[in-house]
């Protein structure tokens, strides 16, 4: 089992500082909050393309009020890259199950099989209440597991019925299936969550919590596949601070705190408060609220989630402490990381010129390095392919 890397596309903005939904939600003028890079397709695409070229395989693109659509947005990024692969987030019931298999067989044949799911059931009642969806916790996650059932049976390529509590479907089929089926990613820490969990996902991401929990996380999840007869791969979710020395690595991190007043974190952390999400709750435990003690194992940093929500932790440190943390989280049976950091341009180049060759030189990577490297050596094998050819044509 090799380590798997994804990047993250900023949707929701971009910047030099914790930027999140908090920075649009108090801005009532209609104008960028300071510092804040706008999400439009060229600033994305430079992103996109930069995660391709320091050999990502993927990028995750987040679903929700404060940000952009991620089908439309990463469907037209395709258009910009080649290989890269992008990890969709969407939310199950706020469109027909049977719809969202045929949308993911098209964009599998629009983008060459580029496309991968990620399940966001959703955790908090306000957010979905948006989107016109009413029901609580745990009937959400009970309409997920129907919801994926169905998107699974019209993937058949035959006209299947699903009669359940959520939904009914007479027939339904996707008349083209999707070549590959896409790979589903999903997370959840509740006990509504596990099941589905179980029972549907290729890969379990989790939060990025310290190794002794996210061990507890992954055990858990096992057993209950095993039960259902099924293997689950695991993921996990994480910002980055990678530098070329450990002193630099945490500049940076403090400075993102110097940046957030007072008011800024306790608004944040009242609205994160309010959320249903066990795993949000898990994360706002790890720190409290306090900005004291953010270091919660050795090179994990709590600090982002004093005003982010979900993901609320990232690695800090040296290229080569940020990788011997990597390799701790591997050897628990972790496979895929879906990194971030802020700004997600430069950060994407610190991690992938930094921390990228660490974890190659241990042997936990596969493949032969940068787009640009593989790019370099297929010249090059083709210059030396061409040479005996001119020679012998007498050139």
């Amino acid at each position: 089992m090799t380590v798997r890397l994804h990047w993250f596309l900023p949707t929701g903005g971009d910047g030099r500082t914790l930027v999140d939904r908090h920075a649009y939600a108090s801005n009532k003028t209609g104008r960028q909050p300071s510092g804040v890079r706008p999400p439009d397709i060229e600033y994305l695409a430079q992103i996109a393309k930069a995660a391709e070229h320091l050999g990502f395989e993927a990028v995750l693109t987040p679903t929700g009020t404060w940000c952009e659509d991620a089908w439309l947005t990463t469907v037209a990024l395709a258009q910009h890259t080649q290989r890269l692969k992008f990890l969709v987030a969407f939310r199950p019931g706020l469109i027909s199950p049977t719809l969202a298999a045929q949308m993911a067989a098209t964009y599998q044949r629009v983008t060459r099989g580029r496309l991968l799911l990620n399940v966001v059931t959703g955790g908090d009642s306000a957010e979905q209440r948006r989107f016109g969806d009413r029901l609580d916790h745990d009937q959400r996650y009970a309409r997920t597991d129907e919801f994926l059932s169905v998107v699974r049976g019209v993937w058949r390529g035959e006209p299947y019925d699903f009669h359940g509590a959520h939904y009914q479907v007479d027939g339904g089929l996707t008349a083209l299936p999707p070549e590959p089926v896409p790979q589903w990613f999903f997370g959840g820490s509740s006990p509504a969550a596990g099941p589905v969990a179980a029972r549907h996902a290729d890969v379990y991401l989790t939060w990025g919590e310290p190794p002794a929990q996210v061990k507890e996380k992954i055990d858990w999840i096992r057993s209950l596949a095993e039960r259902e007869g099924r293997t689950v791969r695991f993921g996990i979710r994480l910002h980055t601070i990678s530098r070329d020395s450990s002193a630099d690595a945490w500049s940076t991190a403090h400075r993102l705190l110097d940046d957030l007043d007072a008011d800024t974190v306790a608004a944040a952390q009242a609205a994160l408060g309010r959320s249903e999400s066990v795993g949000q709750q898990r994360m706002l435990a790890l720190h409290g609220g306090s900005r004291a003690d953010l270091e919660i194992h050795p090179n994990l940093w709590a600090g982002v989630g004093l005003v982010r929500g979900g993901a609320g932790t990232a690695l800090v440190g040296s290229h080569a402490e940020v990788a011997d943390r990597i390799e701790e989280y591997h050897a628990l049976g972790v496979e895929h990381f879906v990194l971030s950091g802020y700004p997600h341009l430069e950060e994407a180049y610190w991690f992938g010129e930094g921390v990228i060759p660490e974890l190659r030189a241990r042997g936990l990577l596969g493949g032969t390095g940068t787009q640009a490297e593989a790019d370099a050596k297929a010249e090059a094998e083709a210059e030396a392919g061409r040479v005996p050819l001119l020679v012998a044509s007498g050139r």
